[in-house]
């Protein structure tokens, strides 16, 4: 079963525009390991709290992007940005929800539609 792994961030001072910059850029190399989604959130009470999460099929999968030579390259870069521990957690998901986007038909005014 698909976990979802949390990594809780928080930025040093006067660092959070330049964390978040920086985990906009690994986020996405979660996909190279097999994640199928990938997300990070930054607080709007806190500006210095960051979320990363990324759903991975397998722990192992994930393991292998945390161990990987460009997270390791990303810690080792950006040591001084976060505090440490930064201690992530598997999830499993219990329940998820939403409302669906109505589909846009391509070429038609929604002026268009009414006059017909």
């Amino acid at each position: 079963m698909a976990g979802i792994v949390h990594i809780p961030w928080y930025a040093t001072g006067m660092r959070s525009d330049r964390l978040s910059d920086a985990l906009a850029r690994i986020a996405p190399v979660s996909m190279r390991y097999g994640a199928t989604d990938y997300r990070v959130y930054r607080s709007r009470d806190d500006r210095y709290k960051f979320l990363q999460t990324a759903t991975f099929e397998t722990k192992l999968e994930w393991e292998r992007y945390w161990e990987g030579e460009e997270f390791i390259a990303f810690r080792v870069n950006h040591q001084g940005w976060y505090q440490v521990p930064v201690l992530y957690s598997w999830q499993d998901l219990v329940v998820s929800g939403g409302l669906q986007p109505e589909p846009i038909t391509a070429g038609v005014e929604v002026g268009d539609a009414q006059a017909q």
